[in-house]
């Protein structure tokens, strides 16, 4: 009876095995490197997965997650540090690079120190902006759209924004016109997941822009299932309580009149012919446009702002397709009442944070944050941006983005929804 019953579970555990040791060799930098490289474990009782707080409501790990945790973590090789000959390449990096994109090139960096700013108590800072969080996605006087559902919910496309590091143990949820550009560049030199003639990237700002938005460089969730199967969302759950979360955020309507100005006020090719055309003919009555963006900018037609919110308004956008990532809301983004995020970091606080931040993930030895744009699209521009948006369609554009105001405790812009 017993050897018979040893010979069943050895038929559903060398499956098992066998399936965990083929996506070992097949992801050689994934999952074989689950460790916890962060200063900012929470307190945890003894015999507790690491990551997951001490009193909250976190829910038992499955059967097979337990199982995938115990198997991975005694049998696979942890990689805890980055070689040394890795970490002085990093180090190697000139402070103030040259850079070569157009876009950068007109906007111009702020190299100018900020080490005056840095007098903000960014723990308490961390603590008030992650308890704000919670308890509005616990309150359940405030609702917003997919906010009650569960994370096994999410579809896996929704989960496309949250990029993966192994080899420090990081998810970074980006954020569209939250300098989410350098953050990337910062996620490809820790990972080394892209070479420059055979050597990782050891400076954030070497790295072109073309490649830091090739959805090839990145390991985000939404490719796990290619790699992992039915095991996915299993191992989605546990780098999601082991890692190290961060995300940053921006004023909700700063954010859009960033990306208003970013796509549809510079010559882009793309955005004029998927979202500017039908913009022009629906909203300014155009037609027979031109078919390239050269031709409509030398002609003088360009997409209004008022037209950008109109569209944003206009309940056929979202029956169409959903919004592009560039205005979509962030709680659609990053999931922030499904996902327990370590740490928020803010554009307006922005080199305090990323230095910050950098130093928890004690990689600030490695690289240092990209400095900020001298013309940052600012907050005070609001009001004059907004001066002819009527009242009504400034209400209902709030009621858009309440979520992302409440959530990441931006204040109500009254001053734009009053009389």
């Amino acid at each position: 009876m017993t050897k018979a019953r040893l010979l069943r579970l050895s038929v559903v555990l060398v499956p098992i095995f066998m399936i965990l040791l083929i996506i070992v060799y097949w992801d050689n930098v994934g999952t074989a490197h689950f460790y916890l490289h962060t200063s900012f474990s929470r307190p945890h009782s003894p015999g507790a997965i690491p990551g997951i707080t001490a009193g909250e409501d976190w829910e038992a790990l499955p059967d097979v997650d337990e199982f995938l945790v115990k198997l991975l973590s005694s049998s696979l090789k942890q990689n805890s540090s980055i070689p040394r000959k890795t970490e002085q390449l990093l180090l190697q990096g000139s402070s103030k690079p040259m850079v070569s994109n157009l876009e950068e090139n007109v906007r111009g960096y702020d190299w100018s120190s900020h080490n005056g700013r840095n007098s903000l108590d960014q723990a308490k800072l961390q603590v008030e902006r992650q308890r704000t969080l919670r308890e509005f996605c616990a309150n359940s006087s405030f609702t917003f759209p997919s906010k009650e559902r569960s994370f096994d919910d999410i579809p896996n496309y929704e989960l496309n924004h949250l990029i993966v590091d192994d080899r420090h143990g990081i998810i970074y949820c980006y954020v569209p016109k939250v300098a989410c550009t350098n953050w990337k560049r910062v996620m490809i030199v820790l990972s080394e997941s892209l070479l420059d003639q055979g050597v990782p990237y050891r400076n954030p700002l070497d790295i072109p822009r073309e490649h830091v938005h090739n959805t090839s460089t990145h390991l985000t969730f939404n490719k796990f299932w290619r790699r992992y199967g039915k095991f996915s969302r299993h191992l989605m759950k546990i780098k999601l309580k082991k890692y190290t979360k961060f995300l940053f955020v921006r004023d909700p309507f700063v954010r859009l009149i960033s990306a208003f100005r970013s796509k549809f006020e510079l010559e882009n090719e793309e955005f004029y012919r998927r979202f500017a055309i039908p913009m022009l003919k629906l909203y300014s009555n155009h037609t027979n446009l031109p078919t390239s963006v050269r031709e409509a900018f030398g002609a003088g037609l360009k997409v209004s702002f008022s037209d950008f919110i109109q569209y944003l308004l206009d309940p056929r956008t979202e029956k169409m397709a959903p919004f592009n990532e560039h205005w979509r809301q962030i709680y659609r983004l990053c999931h922030p009442c499904q996902i327990d995020y370590d740490f928020i970091g803010k554009l307006e606080t922005l080199d305090e944070d990323a230095a910050y931040l950098l130093q928890l993930l004690k990689v600030d030895r490695l690289l240092r944050f990209p400095p900020s744009y001298r013309n940052r699209t600012a907050s005070s521009w609001e009001d004059n941006w907004f001066a002819k948006i009527p009242q009504a369609w400034r209400q209902q554009l709030y009621k858009l983005y309440e979520a992302d105001f409440v959530l990441f405790g931006y204040p109500k812009p009254e001053n734009l929804l009053k009389d």
